[in-house]
């Protein structure tokens, strides 16, 4: 094992190991360098480097965000249909790029070109930024040449997939913001106005419906302890903001929603519509029918999943897509007759591509119709809850009243 060092005192360095050309283990460190620079100095003295240690200094700066997949495919084609190849398309975006985690994995693949990988190798080493269905579809642009049309393939893919993300985002805001400020004039009823009712009421000494009495107990009781009740809100918000700013967070949350029976049928159906069209991009790629439904089986449920390995087997033994499919539930009316009429014709990654995107339109009519209706409820159920609050705070008054009369 050799062992090679760059040092200046006072420095942090960086330690890195791997093998050279003859698979002897080697180890090199270089101070006051960026791990960018250390790796391609260790590239240009022939190491392939296992693993990145820090000496004395915190680990590489990571940025939290994902790698920007769509963006950088993005820009790659514009890159690409400017003239450029792909190592300096790959360089240009690498020397504009500001961010220390999208630069390193930018760095690592061009570490990786230049020591005479394929690119879809290079980014099947990456699995954590670039999906399966990528590294399928740049793996057959390898094969035929065209990477441009590949990527371009790939964006719309994921275009229709934003589509629908943003529309989702979009019909839920306007009911949170209704929910948070039904709940502050709740809590402003309950800690402010009814307190000071509770107080008159004391002073008159007579005897109050039990549900009034109740009230006014509990806002007296949030007005007393004021900082504790305020210490508590705020822990819980501040704890719910964490929660859903984690991603493991907002996918506990997303998969509890996703139970409720009445939004279980349509995320089924927005999940299906992404599996066609994942299909339909590796079909478009010359990747086989089994082997592209088998990479894009994470796209479903668990429990359609296990229904996509039987028609999987089924489609082995030489049952066609469309009866896979309506055997296991996992194709409508509609998508039925279009990978039908795909079969027929032989234009089957057209046709999936066909049933995803009526399944789409057939999601945001509904996205519509449920937040056209949500709305008027959330407002209904808000009025109750403060009309409540309003009714057991002058239903005394109203019995004093009876009682003069």
């Amino acid at each position: 094992m050799s062992h090679e060092t760059a040092t200046a005192p006072g420095r942090a360095r960086l330690r890195l190991r791997g093998r050279d050309a003859d698979g002897r283990v080697q180890t090199m460190e270089f101070t006051d360098l960026t791990r960018a620079e250390a790796l391609r100095r260790a590239a240009v003295r022939g190491l392939r480097v296992d693993a990145v240690d820090a000496l004395g200094a915190p680990a590489p700066a990571r940025v939290r965000a994902p790698f920007p997949l769509v963006l950088f495919s993005q820009e790659l084609l514009a890159l690409l249909n400017a003239g450029l190849n792909l190592t300096e398309a790959l360089s240009a975006l690498h020397a504009k790029e500001t961010q220390a985690g999208a630069a390193l994995v930018l760095s690592q693949i061009l570490q990786s070109l230049r020591e005479g990988r394929h690119f879809s190798d290079v980014l099947g080493a990456l699995p954590r930024h670039f999906p399966d269905v990528y590294v399928a579809t740049v793996r057959a642009s390898e094969r035929t040449g065209d990477l441009r049309q590949a990527l371009g393939r790939y964006i719309a893919y994921q275009g229709q997939f934003d589509t629908i993300r943003k529309k989702l985002i979009s019909t839920a805001i306007y009911p949170v913001m209704l929910l948070i400020v039904g709940a502050g004039v709740s809590l402003f009823l309950l800690g402010y106005v009814v307190p000071r009712f509770s107080i008159v009421y004391a002073a008159s000494g007579r005897d109050m419906p039990w549900l009034s009495a109740l009230l006014l107990t509990f806002g007296q009781l949030i007005y007393t302890h004021w900082p504790l009740a305020l210490t508590a809100l705020t822990t819980t918000c501040a704890a719910l903001a964490w929660g859903l700013s984690r991603p493991a967070g907002r996918a506990a949350l997303l998969e509890w929603l996703l139970r409720l029976p009445w939004l279980a049928a349509r995320a089924n159906q927005f999940r299906l519509a992404r599996f066609y069209r994942a299909v339909s991009l590796l079909l478009a790629a010359g990747i086989a029918l089994p082997r592209a439904m088998g990479m894009v089986v994470g796209l479903l449920s668990p429990a359609y999943q296990v229904r996509l390995a039987r028609c999987r087997l089924d489609i082995e033994r030489g049952q066609s897509l469309s009866s896979a499919l309506v055997a296991a539930g996992l194709a409508s009316a509609i998508a039925e007759s279009l990978i039908k009429v795909g079969e027929r014709s032989g234009q089957l990654g057209e046709m999936l591509e066909r049933a995803a995107s009526f399944a789409d339109e057939e999601l945001a009519r509904w996205l519509d119709w449920a937040s056209r209706l949500l709305e008027p409820i959330l407002m209904l159920i808000i009025g109750l809850v403060i009309g409540t609050i309003v009714v057991l705070m002058y239903m005394p008054i109203f019995e004093l009243a009876g009682s003069f009369q």
